[in-house]
């Protein structure tokens, strides 16, 4: 009898265990927020938040011909994002769920502003939201920004969010602005915080700008969906003070040792004839080497950085031989050398001058010099170090070369 009782004690426990998925939602009973847009509201201490729900039925073979859409998108006004997502949750049949979030998009106007520090606290507090989200200023309001983002080949949202900025970022011309990272420099308050920079509002065409020097809106472009991802939103203590272009982006990627590079086309000068561009693919293969000196007395550093890197032209619309004369190969890849060279230390002399800190993240080979973190912050990286450190940079062409052809069309063979 004891016997028949211990295996009925045993039968009950283990069917304790089995009660772990008792507060389990099915898939089918949930809506993921996809994007969140923030902006700022009427009232202080309030914004509007804006969310972008995937409709995973869309694009299911099961659902094939379905023409519901893809997306829905709404607004509601609240102090924090938690707390308006519950409130949204008032009028939308599933629950919101943030965990497959994969961006937060701000207006300028709010992430100009004291308080955009103030709501996207949230993003680190909860759980919900994962570190991994993007961070978007947009130049219009984040609302108008999702409602009028229409891409034409890619309808499911997640998956165009998830394509576009990984792409872009293969090509250097926006950051990698996880909220990880924003937090990370912005508590260390040594460094500035690359955010990516985008629009759906188109505004005047910059002149005579190579293929990476401009910000999102000035692209010329005819066609498609006019969203554009180019350049990057500066933040200073958690503050945005500036826009970078394209180029000034890639030079930032280029810098940073904790970014990953991948090959990246961009065109340099002609040295021949000025009148051309040089097209070329840009390949990164070691870190750059940034040595630094501190001499501690004096409260001064002084910075070296060499950036070795591959060259591959692939485009020489001028004709000039540059793969076979010596002569002009030679000056073909000091141009190169001088222009990334000239451009780099332009954007440097740029962050010392105007922003009072770095965007490449240097604050941290210069802590080994400091016993302890109170030291290092009296040295004062943002105030006294890196405005007043002498800084040099050398690009160093480890190989040129000239892809499968050597020699180009010769026109007046051509046009006899």
């Amino acid at each position: 009898m004891i016997k028949h009782y211990y295996y009925i004690l045993v039968t009950f426990v283990l069917l304790l265990t089995l009660t772990g998925c008792y507060d389990r939602i099915e898939l089918e009973q949930q809506s993921y927020v996809i994007a969140i847009g923030i902006d700022k509201g009427e009232e202080k201490g309030e914004f509007s938040f804006t969310f972008q729900l995937a409709n995973p039925e869309v694009g299911a073979t099961l659902s094939a011909g379905s023409e519901e859409d893809p997306k829905e998108t709404v607004t509601i006004t609240g102090s924090d994002i938690v707390t308006a997502t519950n409130t949204a949750n008032s009028f939308i049949t599933k629950k919101i769920t943030l965990n497959q979030t994969k961006v937060i998009i701000i207006s300028e106007e709010l992430a100009r502003s004291k308080d955009f520090i103030r709501v996207i606290q949230t993003a680190a507090r909860t759980p919900q939201i994962r570190r991994s989200v993007q961070l978007i200023v947009s130049k219009e309001d984040a609302s108008d920004f999702l409602n009028n983002n229409e891409p034409k080949t890619e309808t499911r949202p997640h998956k165009y969010y998830q394509y576009m900025i990984n792409r872009a970022s293969q090509t250097g011309i926006i950051p990698d602005a996880n909220i990880h990272r924003f937090f990370q420099i912005t508590e260390g308050d040594a460094d500035l915080f690359l955010a990516i920079y985008a629009t759906t509002e188109k505004s005047e065409p910059k002149e005579s700008a190579s293929e990476d020097e401009y910000i999102a809106g000035q692209v010329p472009q005819q066609g498609g969906n006019q969203t554009q991802f180019m350049g990057s939103a500066v933040f200073k203590e958690g503050q945005m003070i500036d826009v970078l272009d394209g180029q000034d982006t890639r030079i930032c990627n280029i810098l940073d040792k904790t970014m990953e590079m991948e090959e990246l086309l961009a065109t340099y000068p002609d040295p021949v004839k000025p009148d051309y561009q040089v097209s070329a693919n840009y390949a990164q293969k070691s870190a750059p080497q940034i040595d630094i000196t501190y001499d501690k007395k004096n409260n001064h550093a002084k910075i070296a950085v060499t950036i070795p890197f591959e060259i591959e032209i692939i485009a020489i619309p001028s004709l000039v031989d540059y793969a076979q004369n010596q002569k002009n190969q030679k000056n073909l890849r000091e141009s190169i050398q001088q222009s990334l060279e000239d451009e780099t230390t332009q954007l440097v002399k740029k962050s010392q001058e105007e922003y009072g800190s770095d965007p490449f993240y240097w604050s941290i080979y210069i802590r080994k010099f400091f016993k302890d973190i109170p030291a290092y912050e009296k040295a004062d990286w943002n105030k006294e170090i890196y405005p007043n450190a002498d800084i040099t940079i050398n690009y160093d062409l480890k190989r040129l070369e000239f892809g499968k052809m050597l020699k180009d069309s010769k026109l007046n063979e051509v046009r006899d």
